[in-house]
Order: structure tokens, then sequence, then C-alpha cells
């Protein structure tokens, strides 16, 4: 069932866990989310950044996200993930999609907050949801790059600033997660986090969870995280499988094979994620 991610997200507040959210790019990252989350008896967000949703084409998405509403009887939900384009984002909540992130991070303080501001105003007649980032992230998502010097960490006093100026539904948070892969040992600032925490009473997201220790991503849960954002992690699980299958079948010539060891290796990836962020248990 496709249900609200502020339904998903207040759930997971006041409970104590978290739920992940999964970059998916293809069919086959699409079902091995969806058929672990079901195993599990998890809810789930489903995650489609610009290059995915340019990649699979939005008419496919949406009648994706349909069939899985028709297939899968867990909460799930579809979420726009990093998305800048003002009139994109307008036309897929047109289409249906129920949660979006505008990322406007990179503008000024007030800049950010008009832009974001806009996107609530117009998702509030269509019972839409809407994430914001303040402060930045280092490391490369989809189109998005930034340099780790130009990393900018959330104000814990401009996060109420910024909740109660833009209506937000949630809030992504920069406390030293990246976007990618670690290039050394992640240092999070979790007092940074709990400060959050106390200056704001919605659900924070997580971005940069592929590579963090799993100690580290239980203190962020315990501390107001209720959305853990896993792209590179799926990814990595994909290729390798692939080459695995292709290496030990080099004259495969059936697709519908092809991916058999990178779905497995998806699946564990959601599995983990799943049990890590405590959504399998949730009471």
């Amino acid at each position: 069932m496709i249900v609200s991610r502020s339904r998903i997200l207040v759930d997971a507040q006041s409970k104590g866990y978290a739920v992940p959210a999964f970059n998916i790019h293809n069919l086959e990252t699409l079902k091995a989310v969806l058929e672990t989350a079901r195993d599990l008896r998890s809810p789930v967000m489903i995650a489609a950044t610009p290059g995915t949703v340019r990649y699979m084409g939005k008419e496919f998405l949406i009648k994706m996200m349909e069939a899985a509403r028709k297939s899968y009887d867990i909460p799930v939900c579809f979420h726009l993930d990093h998305h800048e384009n003002l009139d994109d984002i307008k036309n897929l909540i047109h289409m249906g999609v129920p949660s979006v992130m505008i990322d406007a991070s990179h503008y000024s303080f007030d800049e950010n907050i008009r832009i974001v501001r806009e996107i609530v105003e117009y998702a509030a007649p269509f019972g839409v949801t809407v994430e914001a980032e303040l402060g930045r992230l280092s490391g490369m998502e989809d189109d998005l790059v930034v340099d780790e010097r130009d990393q900018i960490y959330t104000n814990p006093k401009q996060a109420n600033e910024f909740v109660t100026r833009t209506g937000i539904d949630s809030l992504a948070v920069a406390i030293g997660t990246a976007h990618g892969l670690y290039k050394g040992e992640p240092k999070l600032d979790i007092d940074r986090l709990s400060a959050i925490q106390q200056e704001v009473d919605i659900p924070l997201v997580l971005h940069g969870a592929s590579g963090l220790p799993d100690e580290l991503v239980r203190k962020t849960i315990e501390r107001g995280i209720c959305k853990v954002n896993v792209a590179t992690e799926l990814k990595m699980a994909f290729v390798k499988g692939l080459r695995s299958y292709l290496k030990a079948n080099p004259e495969a010539n059936d697709p519908r094979y092809y991916f058999t060891d990178a779905v497995a290796g998806m699946k564990k990836v959601v599995a983990d994620k799943i049990k890590l962020c405590g959504s399998f248990n949730r009471g």
C-alpha cells in the first residue's frame, strides 16, 4: 500500500526507530527493495534522484509506483530525492508522487527558505510531504558534487527558524556524513544532532548512510533520525553481483538471468539496513 511519508515518519519518531530510504535505479533495484521489505514486514521508502527519473522516464516510474501499490501490502512511500528544479517537482506532484525533497541547500539561508516555502505551499493541497536540507554534505549524489571544503554543518538554532518559516515535514541535517564512499573514518557530530533534536519537533533525516558503522547509525536514530538514506551500498552490491555472474558465466546471453547475483547482493544490503534501523520490529 502506498502511504504518506508523514504517516511513516511520524510513527518512526514516536516509536524510536528509523525508516530506510533506498535510492532505486531500475526495475531490479526496485523489486529487490520491495521484496525484502515485504519479507521482513518493514515500512520502506523508495527514492529517485533527478538522474533516475530521467533514466527510467517519469511515466514508467509512476506506473511502477502504481504496480507496487497493488502488489505489496507493506507501508511504501515513493520519494523524490535531491530534486532542485521546481517545475519538475510540481509536475511529478501532479503525476502522483506523494513525497518530495527540494534541495536548495546551496543557496543562502533566506533564499533556501523562500524556495522551500514555494514547494511546501504548492504541495500542501495535494497532501504531499516535503523534505528540505539545511547545511551541505560533501561527496557526490547523482549530479550533485560538493567538495569537503564546502561542507557546512547544520546550525541548531537556524534549524528551528528554518523549520518554522518553511513548514517542512522533515529536515535533512548535515552532521558530518557524506554522499558516496567515505575517504577515511566517518566522524559525526553527534552532539550537534542532539542539539538539533532539542530545537525542532519534526522527523530528522540522515543522508549519506552508506559505509557508516552500524553503531554510529544507531546513535543517530537514538537522537531523532527517523529516515536513513542508502544509495551507494545498493549500487555497489548491484555492480559486484552483475560482474560476478558474467565472469562465472561468460557465455550467458539471457538478460533475465544476468541480475541473479546482483539482486541477491542488494537484498542482503536492504535486509541489513532494515534490521539496523529497527523498522522490522516497530511494535
